[in-house]
């Protein structure tokens, strides 16, 4: 059981682990003002958990191909403060057919293209685009955001170029945050939000470090995980 300071999550049963990427992209991404929000392979349930915390009006929609992760999705959201507005559904998001759009669609997607394959099955399809690719997954956010809406995605830092080419005149990049996991090495993941809009826009562009090179935590990692981590 891993324990956060409003909730806590079982990750026994879910094929992807509680890991940083999914902190990170649930923290990171901008909430304020959505009224619905769609966490697309929602895994142990940690993305639509932390959504939830941080924005007190959303209702808030957890998807996951694999049964089992959904089953485990379930019974961490009915343990949770805000498991009234938190749906959680076994379903595919290229045939999800909501009954309404959604202001915010977050993911942390399956991310390795043609890395040798997981002897694990379930593993396998938690982790490679296979079963999600990064055009699918595009366009089930076309399909599925309001105007003006906003697709977060966190990716490998190579993942994330290949990313925003398949987006690029479709969803327009708005912000994006460059990883790095230890002080003076490069980017190993990227944080990105695309608006659904038929005007190009202006991206901002930062970086984070996750930690000093003496090993502690950086300030800007602290602040950012600060309303989730027990030890901040």
């Amino acid at each position: 059981m891993f324990r956060f300071k409003q909730f806590e999550i079982d990750d026994s049963l879910s094929a992807m682990k509680i890991g940083t990427d999914g902190v990170l992209i649930g923290a990171w991404a901008r909430v304020e003002g959505c009224r619905s929000i769609l966490d697309v392979g929602t895994g142990t349930g940690l993305i639509a958990l932390m959504t939830a915390e941080r924005n007190a009006e959303a209702c808030v929609t957890a998807i996951d191909i694999d049964a089992r992760a959904a089953k485990e999705a379930e019974g961490n959201v009915l343990r949770s403060p805000w498991h009234e507005r938190i749906a959680v559904l076994h379903a595919d998001v290229r045939s999800f057919a909501p009954e309404r759009k959604f202001d915010h669609i977050i993911s942390n997607p399956p991310y390795f293209n043609d890395a040798l394959r997981s002897p694990d099955a379930v593993r396998s399809i938690a982790r490679h685009t296979d079963t999600l690719g990064y055009e699918e997954l595009l366009s089930a956010a076309e399909r599925m955001l309001v105007a003006g809406g906003r697709l977060s995605v966190v990716l490998p830092t190579d993942g994330a170029k290949l990313f925003r080419r398949v987006a690029f005149g479709r969803l327009w990049l708005s912000r994006q945050m460059d990883v790095v996991t230890r002080e003076g090495e490069e980017p190993k993941r990227t944080l990105m939000e695309f608006v659904l809009t038929d005007e190009p826009l202006m991206p901002r562009c930062d970086s984070l470090t996750i930690h000093l090179r003496d090993g502690s935590y950086s300030a800007e990692y602290r602040k950012l995980t600060a309303e989730f981590y027990l030890a901040f």
